[in-house]
């Protein structure tokens, strides 16, 4: 058979050139644009690697000013607790004192009212014992038929009154 008396010829020279190309696109490949493959890869780790130092530090600066934001925070409910505690305080010492006043005004009314209420029950009692003076001397006169002087009546209703 002669195709097979050639195989031996044909895939030599085909078996050269299949080592050639081979051997040239290596050479073109792994010599000439690996390099720069591997060069971009390092160049986009070291920019990844930066990007993450640079975020880390400015996550540690935001950190940073948020603990400041949260002592400022507090710092300043703090200082509204005593306002308010002060302003509570101050509040309560007015009326405190707008009490006392109150209640020392009521106190005067009601003295004022009750030395009023005294004179009146004094000069009520003072009329009833001077009506019950002249009803004594009328009931004498009409059913006993004796006049009794105003001085007598009044000191027997006078005496009376002490017993009730």
């Amino acid at each position: 058979m002669p195709q097979l008396a050639q195989i031996a010829e044909i895939y030599a020279s085909q078996i050269f050139w299949l080592t050639v190309f081979f051997g040239a696109i290596l050479v073109f490949i792994g010599y000439g644009m690996v390099p720069k493959i591997q060069k971009t890869v390092d160049l986009r780790d070291d920019k990844i690697a930066a990007d993450l130092k640079e975020a880390e530090e400015a996550q540690k600066a935001a950190d940073a000013l948020e603990e400041g934001y949260r002592a400022d925070l507090d710092a300043a409910r703090a200082e509204a607790a005593k306002f308010n505690a002060n302003a509570k305080e101050a509040a309560a010492e007015r009326t405190e004192q707008a009490l006392a006043k109150a209640d020392k005004g009521i106190d005067k009314t009601l003295e004022k009212a009750a030395a009023e209420l005294e004179a009146q029950r004094t000069a009520a009692r003072a009329e009833l014992e001077a009506l019950a003076a002249e009803a004594t001397q009328a009931m004498v006169l009409k059913v006993a038929g004796l006049k009794v002087d105003k001085r007598t009546a009044t000191s027997a209703v006078k005496k009376e009154l002490t017993h009730v």
